[in-house]
């Protein structure tokens, strides 16, 4: 999933790390606790599955460019690009494996229509947060 936001990296980046305000601004996020910074464990609740808490660690942290988070079954990856039209390309992408992926591959729902969600999530809370200055 990737997409052009009029915005500079530093707004997508301030949103991404900002966990508590997540659900302000992410309609597919209920909830996330703890601080999104490097090696620090983070719970995450989607509205894929409200009941569930996904417990992760924050993997990757380069600001204004690279975050991952994700635990033994899978990582999720965001990566910010500026571009030379004062845009920013955001990529988010998931890994998904590991040796008993198999047994659980029948319970996890669809990604594809939550992550163009939170794609267009951002996209619309920087191009305001951009706007407004």
């Amino acid at each position: 999933m990737s997409i052009d936001i009029k915005a500079d990296p530093t707004i997508i980046w301030a949103l991404l790390t900002n966990a508590s305000d997540y659900p302000r601004w992410n309609t597919t996020v209920v909830s996330i606790d703890g601080a999104i910074t490097k090696g620090n464990k983070i719970a995450l609740k989607s509205t894929l599955d409200p009941k569930r808490v996904f417990k992760l660690t924050v993997k990757e942290f380069e600001p204004n460019k690279k975050l991952s988070w994700g635990d033994a079954m899978g990582t999720r990856v965001y990566t910010l690009t500026q571009n030379n039209a004062g845009q920013t390309n955001f990529t988010m992408n998931e890994k998904i494996g590991g040796p008993i992926f198999p047994l659980f591959a029948k319970m996890i729902p669809p990604f594809d229509q939550s992550f163009e969600q939170f794609a267009a999530d951002l996209k619309k809370e920087s191009e305001t947060i951009m706007n407004s200055k």
